[in-house]
């Protein structure tokens, strides 16, 4: 199998870009952000305090988390319900980063990771795919932009699909991501020495998903 690892921070466009990639290579995408959100929105949705790491894992007891694809898109599945849409909010994005903290989680998802990649060619994005899940990849990328940048396409994105927002707010949380992310103990977000650095800070979505193809293109057997 070929694989691709893709990490960076929050908003940098990872799930939009490699999504696109993978169609136009006849891989499968795989969003493990998509996974720990899942986590977060079942931790909120039982009112754990997400500063309890025991109440974090214990949020796990009787968990589910499933990825299904249907017309070749990735969907989410929490206990056997869709959650692909609600997991796409400021509050979960922040319920995600806290519980991915938790090395208990990490554990919890990790095998279903590996054997997704095991059995397909794809490309998996996340924080630490190229670090921890895919150490072997066949190629690593590390995808970022400016918090401004990032800031201005989520909020955008957010507007459009009917959320009401403020650009302030959706900043600071991607401020607060990186730090929480690059900060914690277990599996922090960091470049691979063998990863490839894309900043798409002044490139259209077009333009950036050309990058990575090409990248990826330049790789292939």
């Amino acid at each position: 199998m070929f694989n691709v690892a893709i990490d960076g921070p929050a908003g940098a466009g990872k799930s939009s870009i490699a999504r696109q990639v993978a169609q136009k290579l006849g891989f499968i995408y795989i969003d493990t952000g998509a996974l720990y959100r899942t986590v977060g929105l079942n931790a909120v949705n039982n009112g754990v305090d997400l500063k309890d790491t025991s109440a974090i894992e214990s949020s796990l007891d009787g968990l589910e988390v499933e990825i299904k694809f249907i017309d070749d898109e990735q969907r989410v599945y929490m206990n056997g319900t869709d959650v692909s849409d609600k997991i796409r909010t400021p509050e979960i994005s922040l319920a995600a980063s806290a519980v991915s903290s938790v090395p208990k989680v990490r554990e919890f998802l990790f095998d279903l990771q590996k054997s997704l990649a095991e059995s397909n060619n794809s490309i998996m994005d996340g924080r630490d795919i190229g670090t921890v899940v895919l150490p072997n990849a066949d190629v690593k990328i590390f995808l970022t932009a400016s918090a401004k940048a990032r800031a201005d396409r989520r909020y955008k994105q957010l507007e459009e699909s009917g959320e009401s927002v403020v650009w302030q707010d959706v900043y600071d949380d991607i401020v607060k991501r990186d730090y929480d992310d690059s900060h914690r103990a277990i599996a922090p977000l960091k470049q691979a020495d063998d990863a490839v650095l894309a900043d798409t800070s002044e490139l259209t979505l077009e333009q950036s998903i050309e990058l990575i193809e090409d990248i990826i293109k330049r790789n292939l057997k």
